[in-house]
């Protein structure tokens, strides 16, 4: 497969995930996607992950049609229940005293569309993650101390966010911080672009 010379674009805002792209060395640039990312009643936490993906990817895709554009979703999922990004410390803490001492899957999707090619396909990782039966005190030292109010469920487990978990259960190991490596260089290889040939 030869080098794609179409430009690739992240559709996110999120620093989390520009690391991680960084990561493959591909020159790339990230473009804020337009959309909506209310739940729709009765909405399951991996089809709102899926649906959202593919919304942020189509709509860069839709002003940049000859580009290959990554769009990607997380949503804790608790009993079927889905929980976003807290967005204050007080929800923070009432996620956190929900999930403590259950498992949750935090369904972390990625789309890769081009729309010059009539290309877009969707992938799910579900991470596993078991936490554990947290105390208030820790609840509260680990959000003053990582402030993750922009993270699906208050997890941030790159950093202190580690020490709430007992487990993960994974096979795409940057799933949960935010964008599956591994499924996103099967998308872009789909779509022309095999990062190990730039």
């Amino acid at each position: 497969m030869q080098a794609d010379p179409a430009p690739l674009i992240l559709a996110s805002t999120s620093r989390y995930r520009r690391e991680l792209l960084q990561r493959l060395h591909l020159p790339f640039e990230a473009v804020a996607p337009q959309v909506d990312e209310t739940p729709l009643p009765g909405e399951r936490p991996a089809a709102l992950a899926q649906r959202l993906a593919l919304a942020k990817a189509q709509a860069v895709a839709a002003l940049r049609p000859g580009a290959i554009v990554i769009g990607s979703d997380q949503v804790a999922d608790l009993d079927g229940q889905p929980i976003g990004k807290p967005g204050s410390h007080e929800r923070a803490v009432e996620q956190l005293q929900r999930m403590r001492g259950h498992r949750v899957v935090f369904q972390t999707a990625v789309s890769v569309v081009r729309a010059d090619r009539h290309f877009a396909q969707t992938l799910l990782a579900p991470v596993t993650v078991s936490f554990r039966n947290l105390s208030d005190a820790e609840i509260e030292h680990y959000l003053r101390t990582e402030e993750p109010y922009d993270c699906a469920g208050s997890a941030k487990c790159e950093t202190l966010g580690i020490a709430l978990l007992d487990a993960i259960d994974s096979d795409d190991p940057t799933a949960l911080i935010g964008l599956p490596l591994i499924r996103t260089c099967r998308l872009l290889r789909a779509a022309g672009l095999d990062p190990l040939l730039p």
